[in-house]
Protein backbone atom coordinates (compact mmCIF):
# COMPACT_ATOMS: atom_id res chain seq x y z
CA UNK A 1 0.00 0.00 0.00
CA UNK A 2 1.38 3.81 -0.83
CA UNK A 3 1.29 5.51 1.64
CA UNK A 4 0.93 9.75 0.99
CA UNK A 5 2.69 12.22 3.06
CA UNK A 6 0.93 14.99 4.69
CA UNK A 7 1.61 17.99 1.91
CA UNK A 8 2.90 21.30 3.92
CA UNK A 9 3.82 24.81 2.84
CA UNK A 10 7.28 25.69 2.73
CA UNK A 11 8.55 29.83 2.72
CA UNK A 12 11.86 30.79 2.42
CA UNK A 13 11.77 34.84 2.96
CA UNK A 14 15.45 35.76 3.26
CA UNK A 15 16.37 38.47 5.46
CA UNK A 16 14.60 41.17 6.66
CA UNK A 17 14.32 43.40 9.60
CA UNK A 18 12.98 42.25 13.31
CA UNK A 19 9.69 43.70 12.98
CA UNK A 20 8.83 42.39 9.13
CA UNK A 21 10.13 39.03 10.44
CA UNK A 22 7.45 39.19 13.84
CA UNK A 23 4.99 40.44 11.45
CA UNK A 24 5.33 37.40 8.71
CA UNK A 25 4.92 35.20 11.71
CA UNK A 26 1.51 36.42 12.61
CA UNK A 27 0.36 36.61 9.54
CA UNK A 28 1.39 33.01 8.80
CA UNK A 29 -0.86 32.39 11.63
CA UNK A 30 -4.06 34.60 10.47
CA UNK A 31 -3.69 33.30 6.69
CA UNK A 32 -3.31 29.43 8.03
CA UNK A 33 -6.25 29.99 10.47
CA UNK A 34 -8.58 31.68 7.89
CA UNK A 35 -7.13 28.18 5.70
CA UNK A 36 -5.37 30.30 3.33
CA UNK A 37 -2.34 28.27 3.91
CA UNK A 38 -1.61 25.10 4.90
CA UNK A 39 0.71 24.09 7.65
CA UNK A 40 3.86 26.19 6.66
CA UNK A 41 7.32 25.87 7.66
CA UNK A 42 9.20 29.36 7.04
CA UNK A 43 12.64 30.01 7.46
CA UNK A 44 14.38 33.61 7.68
CA UNK A 45 17.48 35.47 8.47
CA UNK A 46 17.81 39.20 9.79
CA UNK A 47 19.23 41.86 8.41
CA UNK A 48 20.87 43.11 11.41
CA UNK A 49 21.45 42.00 14.72
CA UNK A 50 18.42 41.69 16.38
CA UNK A 51 17.05 41.36 20.34
CA UNK A 52 13.75 39.71 20.17
CA UNK A 53 12.32 39.71 23.55
CA UNK A 54 9.37 37.53 24.79
CA UNK A 55 5.67 38.31 24.77
CA UNK A 56 5.76 39.05 29.46
CA UNK A 57 9.25 40.27 29.67
CA UNK A 58 10.12 42.76 31.57
CA UNK A 59 12.14 44.79 29.09
CA UNK A 60 12.85 48.14 31.11
CA UNK A 61 14.27 45.90 34.25
CA UNK A 62 16.63 43.43 32.49
CA UNK A 63 17.83 44.84 29.01
CA UNK A 64 19.94 47.73 28.36
CA UNK A 65 18.31 49.92 25.68
CA UNK A 66 20.68 52.47 25.58
CA UNK A 67 23.61 49.55 24.28
CA UNK A 68 20.61 48.11 21.84
CA UNK A 69 21.23 51.57 20.24
CA UNK A 70 24.96 51.84 20.24
CA UNK A 71 25.05 48.36 19.05
CA UNK A 72 22.49 49.51 16.32
CA UNK A 73 20.44 46.58 16.87
CA UNK A 74 16.88 45.87 16.06
CA UNK A 75 14.25 45.67 18.67
CA UNK A 76 10.91 43.75 19.23
CA UNK A 77 8.40 41.83 20.73
CA UNK A 78 7.72 38.47 20.15
CA UNK A 79 4.27 36.84 20.12
CA UNK A 80 5.91 34.22 22.26
CA UNK A 81 6.93 34.16 25.68
CA UNK A 82 10.37 33.28 27.00
CA UNK A 83 13.51 34.77 27.41
CA UNK A 84 15.31 37.50 24.80
CA UNK A 85 17.47 36.09 21.97
CA UNK A 86 19.89 37.90 19.97
CA UNK A 87 19.26 37.18 16.91
CA UNK A 88 22.23 37.34 14.60
CA UNK A 89 24.37 34.56 12.77
CA UNK A 90 21.74 32.16 12.61
CA UNK A 91 18.76 30.53 10.47
CA UNK A 92 15.36 31.00 12.01
CA UNK A 93 12.22 29.12 11.37
CA UNK A 94 8.65 29.00 12.61
CA UNK A 95 5.77 26.37 12.07
CA UNK A 96 1.76 27.46 12.07
CA UNK A 97 -0.27 24.13 12.26
CA UNK A 98 -3.65 23.76 13.64
CA UNK A 99 -3.84 22.79 17.48
CA UNK A 100 -6.19 20.17 16.59
CA UNK A 101 -3.73 18.69 13.69
CA UNK A 102 -3.95 14.55 14.69
CA UNK A 103 -0.05 14.71 15.00
CA UNK A 104 -0.15 17.63 17.79
CA UNK A 105 -0.93 16.79 21.38
CA UNK A 106 -2.44 19.05 23.26
CA UNK A 107 0.41 19.35 25.65
CA UNK A 108 2.82 22.38 25.05
CA UNK A 109 5.81 20.43 26.62
CA UNK A 110 4.71 17.17 23.97
CA UNK A 111 3.46 19.17 20.98
CA UNK A 112 7.64 20.37 21.48
CA UNK A 113 8.84 17.13 21.67
CA UNK A 114 6.99 16.57 17.84
CA UNK A 115 7.88 19.77 16.27
CA UNK A 116 11.28 19.73 17.38
CA UNK A 117 12.12 16.42 15.65
CA UNK A 118 12.59 18.13 12.62
CA UNK A 119 15.53 20.58 14.00
CA UNK A 120 17.42 17.40 15.22
CA UNK A 121 17.25 15.60 12.31
CA UNK A 122 18.59 19.11 10.51
CA UNK A 123 21.73 18.68 12.70
CA UNK A 124 21.97 14.85 12.28
CA UNK A 125 22.57 16.04 8.19
CA UNK A 126 25.30 18.44 9.42
CA UNK A 127 27.08 15.77 11.44
CA UNK A 128 25.87 17.10 14.61
CA UNK A 129 24.49 14.48 16.83
CA UNK A 130 21.84 16.66 19.45
CA UNK A 131 20.10 14.95 22.44
CA UNK A 132 16.67 16.18 23.67
CA UNK A 133 16.92 18.08 27.08
CA UNK A 134 15.36 16.84 30.10
CA UNK A 135 15.77 19.80 32.74
CA UNK A 136 15.19 19.05 36.08
CA UNK A 137 12.68 21.17 37.99
CA UNK A 138 15.49 22.46 40.40
CA UNK A 139 17.53 23.24 37.59
CA UNK A 140 14.38 25.32 35.77
CA UNK A 141 13.41 26.77 38.80
CA UNK A 142 16.95 28.11 40.40
CA UNK A 143 18.80 31.72 38.65
CA UNK A 144 16.41 32.37 36.10
CA UNK A 145 17.88 34.17 33.54
CA UNK A 146 16.88 36.62 30.49
CA UNK A 147 19.53 35.64 28.41
CA UNK A 148 17.18 32.79 26.26
CA UNK A 149 20.68 30.79 25.63
CA UNK A 150 21.48 30.44 29.44
CA UNK A 151 18.91 27.84 30.31
CA UNK A 152 17.55 24.96 28.70
CA UNK A 153 14.17 24.01 27.79
CA UNK A 154 11.97 20.35 27.76
CA UNK A 155 12.92 19.07 24.45
CA UNK A 156 15.39 21.69 23.31
CA UNK A 157 18.72 20.05 21.62
CA UNK A 158 21.80 20.37 23.42
CA UNK A 159 25.14 19.11 22.58
CA UNK A 160 27.39 17.74 25.89
CA UNK A 161 24.90 19.50 27.87
CA UNK A 162 24.92 22.35 25.83
CA UNK A 163 22.49 24.45 24.75
CA UNK A 164 22.08 24.75 20.96
CA UNK A 165 18.77 26.21 19.65
CA UNK A 166 16.32 28.26 21.49
CA UNK A 167 12.24 27.82 21.01
CA UNK A 168 9.09 29.45 22.10
CA UNK A 169 5.41 28.50 21.49
CA UNK A 170 2.03 30.59 21.12
CA UNK A 171 -1.76 29.23 21.17
CA UNK A 172 -3.72 31.63 19.90
CA UNK A 173 -7.78 30.77 18.09
CA UNK A 174 -7.16 27.49 18.03
CA UNK A 175 -3.69 27.73 15.46
CA UNK A 176 -0.32 26.96 17.67
CA UNK A 177 3.02 28.99 16.37
CA UNK A 178 6.45 27.62 17.14
CA UNK A 179 9.40 29.60 16.61
CA UNK A 180 13.23 29.26 17.09
CA UNK A 181 17.28 30.33 16.74
CA UNK A 182 19.42 27.36 15.29
CA UNK A 183 22.83 30.05 15.46
CA UNK A 184 25.61 28.98 14.04
CA UNK A 185 27.74 31.64 15.91
CA UNK A 186 26.96 33.79 18.99
CA UNK A 187 28.50 37.37 19.46
CA UNK A 188 28.82 36.31 23.45
CA UNK A 189 29.96 39.94 24.05
CA UNK A 190 27.30 41.97 22.22
CA UNK A 191 25.01 39.60 24.08
CA UNK A 192 25.88 40.54 27.74
CA UNK A 193 26.23 44.04 26.81
CA UNK A 194 22.98 44.23 25.81
CA UNK A 195 21.74 43.08 29.42
CA UNK A 196 21.30 45.11 32.86
CA UNK A 197 23.52 43.55 35.63
CA UNK A 198 23.97 44.44 38.89
CA UNK A 199 27.67 45.23 38.37
CA UNK A 200 30.39 44.87 36.08
CA UNK A 201 31.66 41.82 37.87
CA UNK A 202 28.36 40.15 37.48
CA UNK A 203 28.41 40.69 34.06
CA UNK A 204 32.01 39.04 33.47
CA UNK A 205 31.31 36.21 35.71
CA UNK A 206 27.69 35.48 33.60
CA UNK A 207 29.54 36.36 30.27
CA UNK A 208 32.71 33.63 31.04
CA UNK A 209 30.00 30.94 32.26
CA UNK A 210 28.35 31.29 29.27
CA UNK A 211 30.29 28.77 27.34
CA UNK A 212 29.74 26.00 29.75
CA UNK A 213 25.81 26.52 28.89
CA UNK A 214 25.59 27.05 25.10
CA UNK A 215 27.43 26.62 21.73
CA UNK A 216 26.48 27.03 17.94
CA UNK A 217 27.27 24.93 15.18
CA UNK A 218 30.34 26.42 13.99
CA UNK A 219 31.51 25.73 17.02
CA UNK A 220 31.01 21.95 17.16
CA UNK A 221 32.07 21.54 13.97
CA UNK A 222 34.87 23.51 13.34
CA UNK A 223 33.65 25.21 10.11
CA UNK A 224 32.40 28.36 9.16
CA UNK A 225 28.48 28.08 7.48
CA UNK A 226 25.94 29.58 5.58
CA UNK A 227 22.27 30.55 5.92
CA UNK A 228 22.35 28.79 2.37
CA UNK A 229 23.72 25.46 3.95
CA UNK A 230 21.34 25.20 7.10
CA UNK A 231 18.25 26.10 4.77
CA UNK A 232 19.44 23.20 2.92
CA UNK A 233 20.30 21.01 5.98
CA UNK A 234 16.89 21.63 8.09
CA UNK A 235 14.56 21.21 5.15
CA UNK A 236 15.42 17.90 4.69
CA UNK A 237 15.55 17.67 8.42
CA UNK A 238 11.78 18.73 9.06
CA UNK A 239 10.66 16.67 5.73
CA UNK A 240 12.43 13.69 7.56
CA UNK A 241 11.48 14.47 11.42
CA UNK A 242 7.98 15.78 10.96
CA UNK A 243 7.05 12.81 8.05
CA UNK A 244 6.27 15.66 5.66
CA UNK A 245 6.68 17.09 1.97
CA UNK A 246 7.57 20.40 1.09
CA UNK A 247 5.27 22.83 -1.53
CA UNK A 248 6.62 26.45 -1.70
CA UNK A 249 4.42 28.85 -1.22
CA UNK A 250 3.96 32.24 -3.03
CA UNK A 251 2.65 35.23 -1.30
CA UNK A 252 0.80 37.60 -3.17
CA UNK A 253 1.56 41.39 -3.56
CA UNK A 254 -1.62 41.79 -0.82
CA UNK A 255 0.14 39.34 1.28
CA UNK A 256 3.21 41.60 1.67
CA UNK A 257 1.14 44.46 1.88
CA UNK A 258 -0.86 43.06 4.82
CA UNK A 259 2.45 42.34 6.68
CA UNK A 260 4.12 45.64 5.62
CA UNK A 261 1.15 47.13 7.30
CA UNK A 262 1.13 44.77 10.53
CA UNK A 263 4.80 45.42 11.10
CA UNK A 264 4.69 49.31 10.95
CA UNK A 265 1.34 49.54 13.46
CA UNK A 266 2.64 46.91 15.49
CA UNK A 267 6.05 45.96 15.53
CA UNK A 268 7.78 48.80 14.68
CA UNK A 269 5.91 51.26 16.81
CA UNK A 270 6.64 49.10 19.83
CA UNK A 271 10.48 49.04 18.83
CA UNK A 272 10.88 53.23 18.71
CA UNK A 273 8.22 53.05 21.71
CA UNK A 274 10.88 51.63 24.09
CA UNK A 275 14.08 53.08 22.30
CA UNK A 276 12.58 56.29 22.45
CA UNK A 277 11.11 56.20 25.71
CA UNK A 278 15.14 55.05 27.30
CA UNK A 279 16.60 58.04 25.21
CA UNK A 280 14.26 60.43 27.13
CA UNK A 281 15.21 58.66 29.92
CA UNK A 282 18.31 60.00 30.02
CA UNK A 283 17.82 63.78 29.32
Amino acid sequence: MVVIQEQWGFLNTGFHDAAINMAMDEALLNWHKKGDIPPTLRFYGWNAPSLSVGRFQKVEEQVDLDAVSRYNCDFVRRLTGGSAVLHDDELTYSIVITEDHPNIPRSVREAYHVLTKGIMEGYRNLGIQADYAYPSRDVRSKDRSAVCFEQVAYYEMIVDGKKLSGNAQTRKDGILLQHGSIPMSINEKMLFDLFRFPSEQVRERKRHAFSTKAIAINQITNKKHTYELLVDAFYKGFQTGLDVQFKPIELTNAQWDEVHQLAEEKYATKQKFSLQSSIEGRV
